[in-house]
C-alpha cells in the first residue's frame, strides 16, 4: 500500500476539522502541514502530489487531534501575524485579533514615524501594540503593563525578536493602580478585558475554553476595567496627549460617557467604529 500524498492527509484533515465544527477546518488543516512539512504556502501547493512518509504523517495528526477538540491554530503553531509581524503566543495571552491592528493604524495617524515620544501600553498580552508601534516608530520608546507573568515572558520575547528590548520596559503591574509617573506620556494604548460575564457565555467555545478569562472578562457589566483606568490614564498622560482604547463593540456609548465623565477628557471624545462598523476604539485627547 503506497503512502497518502500530502493532498490526502490535508483533505481527511479538513473534513475531520469541518466535522468538529472548528473555525476555518481547511485554513486549519493547511496551517498545520505548513508546520509539520516545513512548507510556506506556496510550497505546499506545489507539493501537494508528494507522498507523506508514516512518522510525518503521524505528527500531523497529532496536531489535527489538538484542532479538532478546539485549541486555536495560533496556539498549536506557537504563532500569530500581527500588523505584518509574527509574534510568539501561547495559553497565557489573547491571541491578536485583526481589529486590534486598527489601533495601530490611528497611531501612525497621529505622529510622524521620526517623532520621538513616549508610550504606554495597559494590558500588553504578547506586546503586539507595544513591540509594533517600536517597530514602526524607530525613536519612541515605552512601557507595558500586564499582570500576568506568562505575558510577561512571551511580550519581553517578542521585544528581542523584533530587536526594541532596549526602548520597551515591560512590568508587571495591574493597570487599574497608579504605575506611570504623572503627565509622563504622549500616548497611552489600552486594550482591557470587556467582556461581561454574561457574554462570554456566548462566545465561541474556542475563545472561552482556551483564552485566558482573566484578559477576555472586564467584570459583571464588563465596562468595570474601564471605569477603573480612565482616571489613571488622564493623570499619567501629558497636557495634549491622546489615548486609544480598544472596547466591545456594544461598549461605545457606555465608554464614551465614562471618558466625557473625565474633567481631562470631556469635549474632546470620541468612538471609532472597526471595519466591520461597530464601534471598537476610544480616542480621547486631554486637555
Amino acid at each position: 500500500m503506497k503512502n497518502p500524498t500530502l493532498k490526502d492527509i490535508i483533505s481527511t484533515a479538513t473534513a475531520r476539522l469541518s466535522k468538529a465544527g472548528v473555525d476555518s477546518p481547511a485554513l486549519s488543516a493547511q496551517l498545520l502541514a505548513e508546520k509539520v512539512f516545513g512548507l510556506d504556502r506556496l510550497g505546499l501547493i506545489m507539493e501537494m502530489g508528494r507522498a507523506v512518509d508514516i512518522e510525518a504523517a503521524a505528527r500531523f495528526e497529532v496536531l489535527v487531534q489538538r484542532r479538532a477538540a478546539g485549541e486555536p491554530v495560533a496556539y498549536i503553531l506557537g504563532i500569530k501575524g500581527f500588523y505584518g509581524l509574527d509574534f510568539k503566543v501561547g495559553p497565557g495571552v489573547l491571541i491578536p485579533r485583526p481589529e486590534t491592528e486598527e489601533m495601530v493604524e490611528k497611531v501612525q495617524d497621529s505622529f510622524d514615524r521620526n517623532a520621538e515620544f513616549f508610550f504606554a501600553d495597559f494590558g500588553t498580552g504578547s506586546g503586539i501594540l507595544a513591540v509594533t508601534v517600536a517597530v514602526l516608530f524607530p525613536s519612541a520608546r515605552g512601557i507595558a503593563l500586564d499582570l500576568s507573568p506568562e505575558a510577561m515572558t512571551l511580550a519581553r520575547e517578542n521585544a528581542v525578536q523584533h530587536g526594541v528590548a532596549d526602548r520597551v520596559q515591560f512590568v508587571r503591574a495591574d493597570f487599574n493602580k497608579p504605575v506611570l509617573a504623572m503627565e509622563s506620556m504622549d500616548l497611552i494604548m489600552a486594550n482591557p478585558p470587556y467582556l461581561s460575564e454574561a457574554e462570554l457565555q456566548e462566545v465561541s467555545f474556542e475563545v472561552s475554553q482556551f483564552e485566558p478569562v482573566s484578559a477576555l472578562v472586564g467584570g459583571a457589566v464588563g465596562d468595570e476595567d474601564i471605569r477603573a483606568s480612565v482616571p489613571l490614564i488622564a493623570g499619567a498622560l501629558k497636557k495634549g496627549g491622546t489615548v486609544f482604547m480598544e472596547i466591545g463593540y456594544l461598549q461605545g456609548r457606555a465608554a464614551r460617557d465614562i471618558f466625557e465623565s473625565c474633567a481631562e477628557f470631556s469635549g474632546s471624545v470620541d468612538v471609532l467604529a472597526d471595519l466591520s462598523g461597530h464601534d471598537r476604539i476610544v480616542v480621547a485627547k486631554k486637555k
